[in-house]
């Protein structure tokens, strides 16, 4: 199945988010980081993919989570869509001529401390990657129908930090999407159902 890209695009933010956000279960008013990332969703012919990918389990943050590429806003960053581009570029080596931006999603605000700035855009084929290995185990593609289909949407709850949490998940075979890029995918399907 493929997206109708007309009635994505009527779903998604112009600009970048101002003022709107989504607010991750725990996450405070304090402080926050800046971070955007690229919600990359790939025309396949047997239908649309999103490409994501496995964090290695070193890493200091969300190691070994599933996550869209992306990472913190940096000084010389123009905007948050030059700091998805130039992040998926570092992490899983996709050029930024491979990517049409379709729109943003509101700030996703998270319990670990992060304001994402969510940038949806289309990747095209034929296209080359080359993951960072210190960054990123491996890069892996999942039908959007099926993150789109709220009945693949579960709730779970963790107490974390002396607090019960709850968050969303979409397992997929072996990969268990959960946390902020679950929540930026539910976004994304509730905007939809709304359009």
């Amino acid at each position: 199945m493929s997206i109708d890209l007309a009635r994505l695009r009527q779903s998604l933010l112009a600009q970048p988010p101002d003022g709107a956000a989504v607010i991750e279960d725990g996450a405070t008013q304090a402080v926050l980081t800046p971070a955007a990332v690229l919600f990359p969703i790939v025309r396949r012919a047997g239908g649309d993919t999103v490409l994501l990918t496995q964090r290695t389990a070193h890493l200091r943050d969300h190691a070994g989570q599933v996550s869209f590429p992306g990472g913190r806003v940096e000084a010389d960053d123009a905007s948050p869509l030059a700091t998805a581009l130039r992040e998926t570029e570092e992490e899983i080596g996709l050029a930024r001529s491979h990517v049409e931006l379709l729109g943003y999603l509101p700030e996703y605000r998270t319990g670990t401390g992060f304001r994402v700035v969510p940038v949806v855009g289309l990747v095209t084929p034929p296209f080359e990657l080359k993951p960072d290995p210190f960054e990123v185990a491996e890069v892996f593609e999942v039908p959007l129908a099926f993150l789109l289909d709220e009945s693949n949407h579960q709730r779970h709850s963790v107490h974390l930090r002396g607090a019960l949490r709850h968050y969303y998940a979409m397992p997929y075979g072996d990969y268990f999407i959960w946390g902020a890029t679950a929540g930026m995918i539910r976004s994304l399907t509730e905007r939809l159902v709304v359009s």
